[in-house]
C-alpha cells in the first residue's frame, strides 16, 4: 500500500510539473503574441505620423502652386480631394486604397510644376517638395517596417503550437499595408 501511495505521489508530482510547464508555455506564447501585436500597433502609428506630415504639407504646396497656376486648377483640386479622403482612412486597407489614389496625383502635380520654370525655381516650392520627398522616404521605410512586423506576428500566430494559444485567446491576423494603385499608368501632362 505504501508503495502504491508513493507511486501516486510521484505521478501527481509529475502531473503538476507538466501542468506547470504547459501553463508556463502558454504564458510565454501569449506574452510574445502581445509583444508582436503592440509592435504592429506602434509601427502602424509611425506610418500615421508620416502620412499626417504629408497630408499637412500638401495644402501648403497646393496653395503655393495655385498662386502661379490659375489654369491648372483641376490637378490641384484632385490632389486636395485625394488628400481629404486619405486623412479619414483608418485601417490599412482604407489607407492603402487612399494612397493608391494619392501617389499618382502627387506625381502628376510634380510633372505640372516641371512644366513651369519660374514655378520650379521658386524656393518655397523647392522646400515643400524636399519635405514631401523626405516624408515619402519615411513613409516607404515605415510601411516596410510595418509589413515586416505584421509578417512576424502573422507567422508566429499561425505556426504550431503557438497557433493553439493564439486561437484560444482569439488573436486575429493583421492586414498588410500595400498600396492599391488605382491607375498604374504614368500621368499625362497636357499643354
Amino acid at each position: 500500500m505504501e508503495q502504491l501511495t508513493g507511486q501516486i505521489g510521484i505521478l501527481l508530482t509529475v502531473l503538476v510539473v507538466l501542468v506547470f510547464i504547459a501553463a508556463l508555455y502558454v504564458a510565454v506564447v501569449y506574452n510574445k503574441l502581445i509583444q508582436y501585436r503592440i509592435d504592429a500597433d506602434n509601427s502602424w502609428k509611425q506610418i500615421g505620423v508620416q502620412l499626417k506630415r504629408r497630408y499637412d504639407l500638401i495644402p501648403n504646396l497646393v496653395e503655393t502652386v495655385k498662386a502661379y497656376l490659375k489654369h491648372e486648377n483641376e490637378t490641384l483640386v484632385k490632389v486636395i480631394e485625394a488628400r481629404n479622403k486619405a486623412v479619414i482612412a483608418k485601417t490599412p486597407g482604407e489607407v492603402s486604397k487612399a494612397e493608391g489614389l494619392m501617389i499618382p496625383l502627387l506625381k502628376e502635380l510634380s510633372m505640372v510644376i516641371e512644366k513651369y520654370p519660374e514655378l520650379k525655381a521658386n524656393e518655397n516650392i523647392k522646400q515643400l517638395f524636399e519635405e514631401i520627398t523626405s516624408t515619402e522616404n519615411k513613409i516607404s521605410f515605415s510601411r516596410s517596417h510595418y509589413n515586416d512586423v505584421v509578417a512576424n506576428y502573422n507567422f508566429f500566430k499561425e505556426k504550431f503550437p503557438s497557433n493553439v494559444v493564439a486561437g484560444w485567446f482569439k488573436f486575429p491576423a493583421r492586414e498588410y499595408f500595400e498600396i492599391e494603385q488605382a491607375d498604374k499608368s504614368v500621368p499625362q501632362v497636357k499643354l
